[in-house]
């Protein structure tokens, strides 16, 4: 074998090894392309899903159920001091409910109702039967509220007193709960109801039964 021979080789190698080297580098970067696409198609699959949820959340997502307080009447409610302040009251509220909703039905479970004055409760939680409301359908309960003395603060007696003395009470119906929306392809799942409803009755000492409405009774619902 010849120098020039053997001298020959070491060349034909390096550049059999740099030749070598180039299709690595291609494979890498193609397999770096690949994966760089496939990301970003299951990214923009999610992002696609994801605006066909909203869509179908926006049109199928039924309104809040209405509650208005359309009449009330009082027939107790006495605070007595002591060893400590309490309030008896026996009241009873006519509330109509709508489901305003032309697509589901509502259906409501574990209801109770209290009533509140200056910020405290007067009456003791009343357990209330399960409702169903077909589409676009209004339904009126009409509770009896009350029972044994409720301790509650000076000042919520206080208040009490003030407020039959001038002859307005500030009440506060509350009813909790769970709802659940059903329509044709979908059922919701049960969510938390809480109602407030805020209203001013006219009642002077002495006169019990039914009282009137004074102003707008308004409530807020809250899912």
């Amino acid at each position: 074998m010849s120098t020039q021979e053997i001298t020959s080789r070491p060349e034909s190698w390096k550049m059999a090894e740099e030749g070598g080297g180039k299709c690595t580098v291609h494979s890498y970067a193609s397999g770096r392309s690949a994966a760089w696409a496939a990301c970003c198609g299951l990214l923009l699959l999610i992002l696609l899903l994801g605006i066909t949820a909203h869509v179908l959340y926006l049109h199928y997502s039924p309104p809040k159920p209405r509650f208005d307080v359309v009449s009330a009447a009082v027939y107790q409610l006495n605070a007595t001091t002591g060893a400590g302040t309490y309030v008896a009251g026996t009241m009873r509220f006519t509330v109509a409910i709508r489901n305003r909703d032309e697509r589901s039905s509502v259906s409501y479970d574990r209801l109770s109702a209290f009533v509140m004055s200056r910020g405290e409760a007067i009456t003791p939680h009343v357990p209330l039967p399960a409702l169903w409301q077909p589409k676009g359908s209004t339904v009126w309960v009409s509770p009896v509220l009350g029972g044994g003395p409720v301790p509650v603060s000076w000042e919520a007696v206080g208040g009490l007193v003030a407020d039959r003395a001038y002859g307005a009470v500030a009440l506060r119906l509350v009813v909790t709960g769970w709802v659940r929306y059903k329509s044709a392809p979908l059922h919701g799942a049960w969510r938390h109801l809480f109602v407030r409803c805020d209203l001013l009755v006219g009642l002077r000492r002495g006169v019990y039964g039914q009282v009137p409405l004074l102003g707008a009774p308004s409530c807020s619902v809250d899912t």
